[in-house]
């Protein structure tokens, strides 16, 4: 005589459970915490608000606020209309893709900064500036294969600036060769 019982399948998965359960209570090995530090409350590497404003006589002026973090860059490209207004170029000139050009293909003045700091713990930040800028000086004759062309004369200047400064709020003022102004504040 052989006696057999037959479980329902609910009871198995239940006894399962019940099990998983117990498993899961008992107590995790003891490993070390790993220490937490706190060095600050905004971290150098989060996002910092940059303000670059240029003042210049020749090449106009403009203001822009960004947000990036440290180790990053940005450029900052403004075209305005120069004083006595656009400059008109033959279509032939020698390179007159290189200029600022605005939509009738006349030669206005652009200013262009690439923006790249990084920030210490301290909150100090290193930056280096790339400044570029080009304006309009009325015409000049030049001639291109045999032909006599009208095309824009113009002033540019190119600077690299690396400095540092802080980033609570306060005001870094350079003054470029051409006697340009360019003032950045940061702030976290």
């Amino acid at each position: 005589m052989s006696i057999s019982f037959k479980l329902p399948a609910v009871s198995v998965v239940a006894s399962i459970a019940c099990t998983t359960l117990a498993l899961a209570a008992l107590p995790a090995p003891a490993h070390a915490a790993t220490p937490i530090t706190v060095t600050s409350q905004a971290p150098t590497d989060g996002p910092i608000r940059y303000t670059v404003k240029v003042t210049s006589k020749q090449f106009g002026n403009s203001q822009e606020t960004r947000t990036i973090r440290s180790g990053e860059s940005d450029d900052f490209t403004w075209k305005t209309v120069p004083p006595g207004g656009p400059v008109a170029a033959d279509g032939d000139c020698p390179d007159l893709s290189s200029l600022p050009l605005d939509t009738n293909g006349a030669m206005i003045r652009q200013t262009q900064i690439r923006f790249a700091p990084v920030v210490a713990k301290d909150g100090t930040a290193t930056v280096q500036m790339n400044f570029q800028a080009q304006t309009p000086k009325g015409t000049k004759a030049v001639s291109n294969n045999g032909k006599s062309l009208k095309c824009p004369n113009y002033t540019s200047v190119s600077q690299v600036l690396r400095f540092t400064m802080p980033t609570n709020g306060s005001t870094k003022t350079l003054t470029l060769s051409d006697g340009s102004q360019v003032a950045v504040s940061a702030k976290r």
